[in-house]
């Protein structure tokens, strides 16, 4: 079974960053999408807007209104626009920490006897040994992926231009506009 580290060693840095790339470009097509999508759903949808009220207020002091017909006008002709975001950041990090012990016993143990009689001797020696050598290592490893998104206005071409032709005419006889 491969290590932490390893896997994450195993990974080259560069497929790293292809992968993420190509995932924040997937995402800002889809948000790209789906800010589309919303647009057309309110250029659709319509409601009824009155233009103008007019208040009117008499010698006597009483106040009266007058409506404007209503007029059918879509979601985004009356100012409800479309949000776009676009990723303004990503990064990876990729931490690792290794720790690697060693460690070394050795040991001898010895031990003798000895017979003395009547024209023998012997002897005997027994040796141990112990030889021990111990490798630890542990690995840890962690990975972080940021991304940063934010709103942005909507392409300047999405929004209708609005032109206000004004032909009512003034006190001096001319018309309302230039």
């Amino acid at each position: 079974m491969p290590s932490v580290g390893q896997e994450l060693l195993d990974v080259p840095f560069p497929d790293m960053v292809t992968k993420l790339a190509l995932g924040v470009a997937d995402a800002q097509a889809a948000l790209d999408a789906n800010s589309v999508e919303t647009a057309l759903v309110l250029a659709e949808e319509t409601i009824d807007v009155v233009p103008a009220i007019t208040q009117t207020i008499a010698a006597d002091g009483s106040v009266s209104f007058t409506n404007a017909s209503p007029i059918e006008m879509s979601l985004l002709q009356v100012g409800l626009n479309p949000t776009f975001y676009q990723f303004q950041e990503a990064s990876i990090e990729v931490t690792m920490d290794i720790k690697t012990t060693t460690s070394s016993e050795f040991s001898i143990k010895a031990s003798a006897k000895a017979k003395v009689g009547f024209a023998v001797w012997s002897a005997s020696v027994r040796i141990d040994t112990a030889y021990n050598r111990k490798f630890g290592k542990e690995v840890k490893g962690t990975s972080r992926l940021y991304t940063k998104m934010v709103p942005v206005p909507p392409p300047p071409r999405i929004m209708p231009e609005v032109t206000v032709i004004d032909n009512r005419t003034t006190d001096d006889g001319g018309t309302g506009t230039p």
